[in-house]
């Protein structure tokens, strides 16, 4: 449907006598709760006392899920009934709640406290209902742009994601509700997961792959984890013992749950004795027949039953969950705090791509505005266990309606705004999606653009598209992602310049699908025995992201870290300095030079001189979202740690970090640095 809307000038302040243009942001709670869920031996003890206590059959059908999202309760020990729900971006299973934006827009903010409230706000959304686990957030690394589940991952970067996870989780965590980080690993497709085997290697696993749910158990001590449905160099991630035994308890030493995703348990024998605690949805191989004729035959032990019910039992311990009523009456579940959160994250995820002759934000001369396309009306999200239920949204017809009143004036207008992109039926979890557009929209924006040349495309989706169509016919895109649903109230002010747009890309957006690094990898490229999985080997290594766009010097469209704003921004005064520790200080100037209050995200990376492996020509160790007054100048600081100058070494099985000369860069992308220096280690 068209909407045409005539400026009402009761409803808007124009940009230029806005004293508000800085964004809004939120100031949340420090992340220190006071609780750090480490678990304690009192919380172990008890376990251990319950354990005892416990029948074969009671421990046998507690390792398997019932109704879909519980752990059951047994009742004469005391042992409480436990409610799991979706998800990452939103309260579902039989509830409205907060459909806060997508993973890949709460990555796009580059701001850690934002995350932080994200997770705190959704905690207390999850206390409004009773419910004790949540299942998120999801981690998996953005490497090709078809895959459907992207929208809810953080992006392309290992340290980005981590960042971003870790805070969500401290958050999450500090409301008293479990996090459970997922998908434990490699789950980087959604076609043919439950048949696929990403065969990855060592050192790509560890610097890639693996770092957001190291830190996110070592860190922000998560509660649980779940696996994922694909198989990782031909083992399931529910019965892979190098993945749950040798790394995640004995390496990185995780006490927690370690739970199958929904039905992505395959095998009876070997999830057992390799290291799933919890099958979910229910016990289709755990359970009291299967593992009872096991333990008779000596294949399974009931020590390792005990083990999987003492993990269980000492986490639910540790958060409280014995010790409380987990509902809290006290918090709405149409929360306003929580509404509040969603519309902070959309502020400051959605991106402007492109601005040309600085026609955004929409001066006085623009009166009239018409406002289409698909997604106009309605707040579009993606499918699957990402898809939340709210009470209320705001789309972007009614976002522009608070600044423009609704006209029947069938006039010309002064702009355009065309709502495209993609919805949960295109992009969701299970299937993978298209790289291009709809062609019905581009055929749209075309016809618009011929009639009218002040078009801007507002973009939905969970990653990158084909923008080529879109930047030959409009005068400024935005990429809103899933923006919750408060979505279309955040377009609407950055449009009219209530809010000066700060996201900046967590992915990189190529100009081709060919020349992305993964592109010849991503489907299955190794020739398959009789009878066994899809292999897709990740022949790119380490190089995937904007680390294969630089080490193949092709240019993409859109790179990592990228934004425009309403001002500008210069840096200076870079320096380093070695500290006693060992670690390695790093500042930076950076100065708003425009006329608006804005921010930036100062990114720093690294770039190992000479190494005796292939490494990326730079990554992503620090950033800092920065907001600055016209005229006003900051100085960053950034500490970097021996991680932030390490790699992986396959014979040492560890990290190391090489002696010699480091270059420290600072920019505003991964292909804009402003700023150099260089430290000796």
């Amino acid at each position: 449907m068209n909407r045409f809307f005539t400026l009402a000038v009761s409803a808007v302040i124009f940009p230029a006598a806005l004293s508000a243009t800085s964004p809004v942001s939120v100031t949340p709670d420090t992340h220190d709760n006071g609780k750090s869920y480490v678990i304690s031996e009192a919380s172990k003890q008890r376990a251990a006392e319950l354990v005892s206590k416990m029948t074969l059959e009671e421990k046998l059908s507690y390792i398997g899920g019932i109704d879909g999202f519980y752990i059951r309760e047994i009742p004469r020990l005391g042992i409480p009934r436990i409610r799991m729900a979706d998800g990452p971006q939103g309260v579902r299973n039989d509830t409205k709640s907060t459909m806060y934006p997508c993973g890949a827009a709460a990555a796009a903010t580059w701001n850690r406290d934002l995350a932080y409230a994200y997770g705190k706000s959704l905690g207390n959304d999850a206390r409004a209902r009773g419910v004790h686990i949540m299942l998120g957030p999801g981690v998996n690394i953005y490497r090709f742009p078809k895959c459907g589940r992207s929208f809810e991952y953080y992006g392309e970067d290992p340290y980005l994601t981590s960042e971003t996870a870790v805070a969500y989780i401290e958050g999450m965590q500090s409301a008293g509700v479990m996090s459970t980080i997922k998908h434990f690993c490699g789950n980087n497709q959604e076609y043919n997961r439950n048949n696929g085997s990403s065969d990855i290697d060592e050192r790509t696993l560890n610097e890639i792959y693996l770092p957001s749910f190291r830190k996110a158990v070592q860190v922000a001590h998560t509660g649980a984890v779940m696996s994922s449905y694909n198989l990782v160099n031909g083992l399931h991630t529910t019965e892979n013992k190098a993945l749950i035994k040798d790394l995640l308890r004995d390496e990185w030493g995780f006490e927690g749950i370690y739970m199958s995703d929904w039905t992505a348990t395959y095998s009876t024998i070997c999830a057992a004795n390799n290291g799933l605690d919890l099958e979910m949805s229910w016990g289709q191989f755990m359970n009291p027949k299967t593992l009872g004729q096991a333990i008779e035959t000596g294949t399974v032990t009931e020590k390792t039953i005990d083990e999987k019910c003492q993990h269980i039992l000492q986490t639910l311990i540790e958060f409280g969950f014995f010790d409380r009523e987990q509902k809290d009456t006290s918090i709405p579940e149409d929360n306003p705090e929580s509404d509040l959160t969603a519309l902070n994250v959309a502020r400051e995820a959605i991106v402007l791509l492109e601005n040309e002759d600085n026609f955004l934000p929409f001066s006085k001369k623009v009166k009239k505005v018409m406002v289409t396309g698909p997604n106009s009306d309605n707040v579009p999200t993606g499918g699957g266990s990402g898809f939340v239920e709210p009470f209320h949204t705001i789309s972007v017809t009614e976002g522009v309606g608070e600044f423009y009143k609704s006209s029947d004036d069938a006039a010309k207008a002064d702009a355009v705004i065309y709502c495209a992109g993609f919805n949960h039926k295109l992009e969701g979890e299970g299937f993978d999606r298209p790289f291009e557009l709809p062609e019905a929209q581009i055929a749209e924006i075309d016809s618009l653009a011929a009639i009218n040349p002040n078009l801007v495309v507002v973009v939905n989706a969970g990653g990158g598209v084909d923008f080529n169509p879109v930047l030959a016919k409009a005068k400024a895109v935005l990429m809103a992602w899933y923006p919750g649903q408060a979505g279309g109230k955040a377009i609407a002010e950055i449009l009219a310049g209530k809010v000066n747009p700060s996201g900046r890309l967590p992915i990189t957006i190529e100009r081709r699908l060919e020349d992305n690094p993964v592109f010849y990898n991503y489907y299955c490229n190794t020739e398959r025995l009789w009878n066994s999985p899809e292999r897709v080997t990740y022949f790119e290594g380490v190089f995937v992201g904007y680390r294969g766009y630089d080490r193949s010097g092709v240019e993409p469209l859109f790179p990592f870290g990228f934004g425009l704003s309403y001002t500008e921004f210069q840096f200076s005064d870079i320096a380093a300095e070695k500290l006693s520790d060992g670690r390695v200080k790093v500042t930076a100037s950076v100065k708003n030079t425009g006329k608006r209050a804005g921010a930036e995200v100062v990114q720093l990376y690294v770039n190992d001189e000479k190494a005796n492996v292939p490494r990326p020509e730079k990554e992503l160790k620090g950033y800092e979202k920065v907001y600055l007054e016209p005229g006003e100048s900051r100085t960053v600081e950034f500490i970097l740690d021996s991680e932030a100058f390490a790699y992986y070494d396959m014979d040492r099985h560890g990290f190391v970090v090489e002696p010699g000369i480091f270059n420290i860069l600072i920019g505003a992308s991964s292909r804009d640095i402003r700023l150099t220096t260089a430290v000796t280690l």
